[in-house]
């Protein structure tokens, strides 16, 4: 049997902050205070023990094991021995997030350049599909290819009136 949902809010499940002030953060759930908040700490990236709402996080794939409620020292041991840091930054996630921060980051220069140099690749793109679309006609793609089937062509008759 296969569990349909693994992301539990539960003591050691790393989290994203979506909202506030800390948006962007990495931190680790210490305490589940009720259905709508949670004590989470995040030592490497510099947030402070606080509470909250569980709406504004965002739950990863990643949990570190420590005891509930465990002190912030024990939390950055178990945190550097995970490699958390590394393993977060090799993700899918953290990649399209930097790819969205860098996009948001360009200039309208930089924007204009981008344009310039999708528009050269979807042209070799396409120069490289003709050609091979070119030999596929010929028949040197997939075999030769038989001569063309003629129809005799019909003679039109005028009507008469």
């Amino acid at each position: 049997d296969v569990m349909p949902f693994q992301r539990y809010v539960e003591t050691g499940r790393v989290a994203l902050v979506a909202e506030g002030p800390l948006k962007g953060k990495l931190v680790s759930v210490v305490d589940v205070i009720d259905q709508t908040r949670a004590l989470v700490d995040g030592p490497s990236s510099g947030v402070p023990r606080q509470q909250i709402r569980l709406n504004q996080l965002h739950l990863t794939k990643f949990r570190l094991k420590f005891a509930y409620t465990a002190p912030t020292r024990v939390i950055r041991k178990v945190w550097s021995e995970a490699k958390l840091d590394e393993k977060w930054a090799e993700s899918q996630w953290a990649k399209n997030l930097a790819n969205k921060e860098k996009r948001a980051q360009m200039t309208d220069y930089d924007r204009f350049k981008l344009g310039a140099a999708r528009v050269k690749r979807n042209r070799a793109r396409t120069a490289v599909f003709k050609s091979l679309k070119v030999k596929a006609a010929r028949g040197s793609v997939f075999g030769k290819r038989k001569g063309p089937k003629t129809q005799a062509k019909k003679e039109r008759t005028k009507k008469s009136p």
